[in-house]
């Protein structure tokens, strides 16, 4: 290009690709640049020209050039000043190079890079660069979230400054296979915060090839601290209780399998302390679940209190727990469940109200008691159930004699749902003398079970079993069907009315369908109402509201009531006073000692006189001894019963011996 005055630019040479990259003619060399490219080029392009001659220097610049099938060329252009003798430019010698693949490439090495950045620092994991000695070469803004140090603090230390010291040998490991290129994870990696605490991370490594050949690595490292403290939430739940936060059953079974494998290698004794509550049913029942549920706090509270060295309480469930005494023998296992007794003997509060609560406790010694966990619970579960028929509040070593004890409840549970069906109740008949005739015209019905494998089973086993489980209720409709029934024989027999009386318990008392029940087996048998007597507890008639309102619908069906074992409760006065009472029996633990003892005198000769100014029938019971029967009958007391007139007899035996001799005499 001729330099002309006033910046012109006249072209005077141009190979064959410099005017294919112009777009020119050859018939445009001898014109100038303005005569020759369109406006939009020509500003543009002349700066550069004129630039490079004011300052008459080498300029290089890049074009965009729209070739003829629609392709982009970029071009390079580097334009030379050529100077005269007088340093004036003449001319100006113009290069242009294809850049466009050159470009392209650059634009796709620029793109990767910003992919690659894009996937590294927007990455919610921290992501570190490392080479081959450890050292940080660069992060990601999550490090820095993580860690809580600055890029420049990171950059300056070495990857294993920030692993917990613990971890730094497998954390080693990981290291060295990764320069081998092997990728590896890590779950239980624990990584340095700024504030020194230490994080849980999941730690994933991948080595950097560039050319065949490692040069570093990539540790990408997620915080796994809340999911560690969740699965460590759910690991604590699993083994702990939700009420009281005790160690539960679940732990209690890991930890005895491992100490019975531990101690039968050692073999050292251990021992298996089994409580529960005495009448916390009762209690939860009176004072509602909440109230239950804040003492049962209080007493994971005290027992934890009492823990030592070698000692874990656990939650078994409900009322009950478990004490865990390692390496202790029988006697230290007793001073310490005396020790738990001694501690009950404080009192409970809630809500300002003061509760006194016993526990009971059985206890099973290793290996003596059981060789494994199970064995070890269930014999001090069966030293407890010792205990709570014993009187409560005291404890109990495991006996080889207690096993039959618990086998024989579920057993018995099982015969019993079948006894009504397989026909072994029946009901036996024991008299009551009246003790200035001598005659009987009452008895009282009581139950008898005879189990086809078990045997004559006892009225003290199978009744409280019988209340446990709801078959009191049917066992009690057939004991009042069949008194009905032996009612009207025995009538019909003698031509005279006898009484019989049956035992109705607290639960089967407030049945709704009770009365009902009564009346239809009164009338299916077509007999004196009056000749049915109700016994009753009374603890039966604590709750008068619902109480009351029975008692007046079974007097109007005519039948008799009783208050069997009268002078044992708290309110018996009152009783009298609010309810339609005929019959007082006399408790035997009063006619026991009525010899050794003046009170047992007093108080029997009070109730037989309180009995008759009120127009009831007064009968004793367990009467047992002459001396006892002549007592009673100074001080007007119209009946008897007990081993001295009777024991409890079959219906035909109590027949013959009793109603029809009576028969027989008038």
């Amino acid at each position: 290009m001729q330099v002309e005055p006033g910046y012109q630019f006249r072209y005077l040479f141009a190979n064959e690709n410099g005017l294919l990259h112009a777009g020119m003619a050859g018939s445009d060399i001898g014109r100038t640049m303005e005569e020759v490219l369109p406006q939009k080029h020509l500003n543009p392009l002349k700066q550069q020209y004129i630039k490079a001659v004011k300052e008459g220097v080498e300029v290089a610049f890049l074009d965009e050039v729209d070739m003829e099938n629609d392709n982009q060329v970029l071009g390079e252009t580097l334009l030379t000043p050529v100077k005269d003798e007088d340093g004036e430019v003449q001319y100006v010698v113009a290069v242009t190079r294809d850049m466009t693949e050159n470009f392209k490439e650059k634009i796709r090495l620029i793109d990767s890079e910003q992919r690659y950045r894009s996937l590294i620092d927007h990455n919610l994991d921290a992501v570190f660069s490392i080479d081959l000695k450890g050292k940080i070469l660069d992060v990601n803004p999550a490090a820095h979230l993580l860690t809580g140090y600055t890029v420049k603090q990171l950059k300056s230390r070495k990857i294993t400054s920030l692993i917990c010291e613990s971890d730094l040998l497998l954390f080693q490991e990981v290291l060295s296979d990764t320069k081998l290129g092997n990728a590896k994870e890590s779950l239980d990696c624990r990584f340095m915060h700024r504030n020194g605490k230490f994080l849980t991370v999941h730690l994933k490594t991948i080595p950097i090839v560039i050319h065949s050949e490692i040069k570093g690595m990539y540790f990408i490292i997620r915080d796994l601290s809340e999911q560690a403290k969740n699965t460590e939430l759910i690991k604590y739940m699993a083994f702990h209780d939700q009420l009281t936060g005790l160690r539960n059953r679940r732990a209690l079974l890991d930890q005895l399998d491992s100490l019975v494998k531990n101690e039968k290698k050692q073999k050292a004794e251990f021992a298996l302390l089994f409580l529960d509550i005495d009448r916390f049913k009762y209690l939860n029942d009176t004072l509602g679940h909440l109230v239950g549920d804040q003492i049962l706090k209080q007493v994971a509270d005290r027992l934890i209190d009492i823990q030592k060295e070698n000692c874990t309480v656990y939650r078994q469930g409900g009322d009950e727990f478990i004490i865990l005494l390692e390496k202790t023998g029988r006697h230290s296992a007793g001073e310490f469940a005396q020790k738990v007794l001694y501690r009950f003997n404080e009192s409970f509060y809630f809500n300002s109200q003061e509760y006194y609560i016993t526990p009971s406790i059985g206890i099973s010694i290793f290996p003596n008691d059981g060789k494994d966990a199970e064995t070890l619970i269930k014999h001090a579960d069966e030293a407890l159930y010792s205990v709570k028929e014993k009187g409560k509040a005291h404890y109990q070593f495991y006996r080889s004699d207690m096993q039959s004890t618990g086998i024989n409840i579920i057993a018995l549970e099982a015969h019993l749902r079948k006894a009504i069906e397989r026909d072994e109740l029946e009901l036996y008949y024991q008299p009551q003398i009246n003790l200035l005739t001598n005659e009987t015209s009452s008895f009282e019905a009581l139950l008898r079970w005879n189990n086809s494998e078990l045997g004559f089973i006892s009225p003290a086993e199978f009744i409280p079993l019988a209340e446990d489980t709801g078959l009191i209720i049917p066992i009690g409709n057939w004991v009042i069907d069949g008194a009905c029934r032996q009612i009207k024989e025995w009538t019909e027999k003698t031509g005279k009315p006898i009484r019989i009386a049956i035992n109705i318990s607290p639960k089967q008392f407030m049945q709704l369908d009770l009365v009902r029940i009564i009346k239809s087996s009164i009338e299916k048998y077509n007999i004196d109402p009056s000749l049915l007597e109700i016994e009753i507890t009374e603890g039966a008639m604590q709750d008068t509201k619902e109480t009351i309102p029975i008692l007046k619908r079974l007097k109007d069906l005519g039948i008799q009531i009783s208050v069997d074992d009268f002078g044992t409760g708290y309110s018996s006065l009152s009783y009298l006073k609010q309810f339609p009472i005929d019959v007082l029996k006399i408790d035997q633990s009063f006619i026991r000692d009525i010899k050794y003892n003046g009170k047992d005198a007093a108080i029997i000769t009070t109730i037989i006189h309180l009995g008759n100014s009120l127009g009831m029938e007064v009968i004793a019971e367990g009467v047992e001894e002459q001396s006892q029967v002549d007592f009673l009958t100074n001080a007007d007391c119209e009946k008897a019963q007990g081993y001295f007139f009777a024991r409890p007899l079959r219906a035909q035996e109590a027949e013959e011996k009793f109603i029809l001799k009576r028969k027989t005499s008038s």
